[in-house]
């Protein structure tokens, strides 16, 4: 049985650098311990297992939850899929990573909840936050400006873009609270706030199965699998394409460029090999080398009801010939 798992939410604003955060956890994970990770997001694509997968992670599961945020899905998604993630992994620790538009406040409230009492070692909240728009003065969604007085560690990432005046500016204002400075999210988990939980899973040598390959789609790499949500703002547009579609990269970028979004989350196989991008309007774009290998994703997320044929006859129009 299941009890007193370590668990640690992981909160935060849309580009805060939760994803970042999680990336870096998960590559200093203890060798002894098995991980379970519970990804949420706004989109419909499922951006974030893509960018976190690594074919070397060792006794780490991952799964997700996309199309809303955790606290608006209470119901059986968010419990099958978190009971069917803890069935699998049998972990030492979990981490859940919610969405940048969620509830932090609600979903601490129902993960101490039934049924989770007893099994789950709720560990504090980790607000992970924007600090350059932070000293800029960009205020935060109701939402997670109410959580941070509830956080066990702010997390005031991006922090090189910081002079040492923004950062006591910061100090004075957050005084609350416990902070730290990170740059790309680089915290061990040893830095994480951690109540007293309960014993320890005992070391496993084993290997454990990764993230499960997904089925295989498509009958025609041409076929497309659309993800939208444009019903209400913020919007996302969102598609998944067969590994063989290959991409021009500098026509991915033109295409980016040409776009409106508040937000770009991409793992693509490119002209110059398989690619990854996770962007913010004012920030310089960004390109990683990747080792998913599944399909193509991308997914945008935009404030205006965005032309859904539009981007996707742009998209298309980047497909590298054949």
């Amino acid at each position: 049985m299941l009890t007193q798992i370590p668990t640690h939410l992981i909160a935060g604003p849309l580009g805060a650098g939760k994803t970042s955060l999680l990336r870096h956890l998960l590559r200093h994970k203890p060798q002894h311990e098995r991980w379970a990770v519970l990804i949420n997001e706004f989109g419909q694509v499922g951006m974030d297992l893509a960018l976190l997968s690594e074919p070397s992670a060792h006794d780490i599961s991952l799964s997700e939850i996309p199309g809303g945020c955790l606290c608006c899905v209470n119901g059986l998604p968010f419990q099958v899929g978190l009971g069917r993630l803890l069935r699998r992994a049998k972990p030492d620790r979990v981490f859940i990573e919610s969405s940048g538009l969620g509830h932090p406040l609600q979903l601490l409230q129902q993960l101490d909840e039934p049924p989770w009492q007893g099994v789950l070692a709720l560990q504090p909240l980790i607000m992970v936050l924007d600090s350059p728009a932070l000293a800029a003065g960009r205020p935060l969604a109701d939402a997670q400006q109410q959580a941070l007085s509830r956080a066990g560690l702010l997390v005031c990432n991006k922090a090189e873009q910081l002079s040492e005046a923004d950062r006591q500016r910061l100090r004075e204002t957050l005084e609350f609270a416990n902070i730290c400075f990170t740059e790309h999210g680089a915290l061990t988990w040893q830095q994480l706030p951690q109540r007293a939980a309960g014993q320890m899973g005992a070391p496993q040598p084993e290997a454990r199965p990764g993230p499960p390959m997904l089925p295989a789609l498509w009958l025609h790499q041409a076929n497309w699998i659309s993800a939208h949500q444009l019903q209400q703002s913020p919007y996302s547009v969102g598609w998944r394409m067969s590994p063989l579609e290959q991409f021009r990269l500098v026509d991915l970028q033109r295409w980016l460029a040409k776009a409106t979004w508040v937000r770009a989350k991409g793992v693509m196989h490119t002209d110059q090999g398989w690619k990854a991008f996770n962007l913010l309007p004012e920030r310089p774009p960004s390109w990683q080398d990747s080792l998913w290998r599944q399909d193509n994703r991308v997914e945008l997320i935009s404030a205006e009801l965005p032309p859904v044929g539009e981007l996707e006859a742009g998209l298309r129009a980047a497909v590298q010939s054949q």
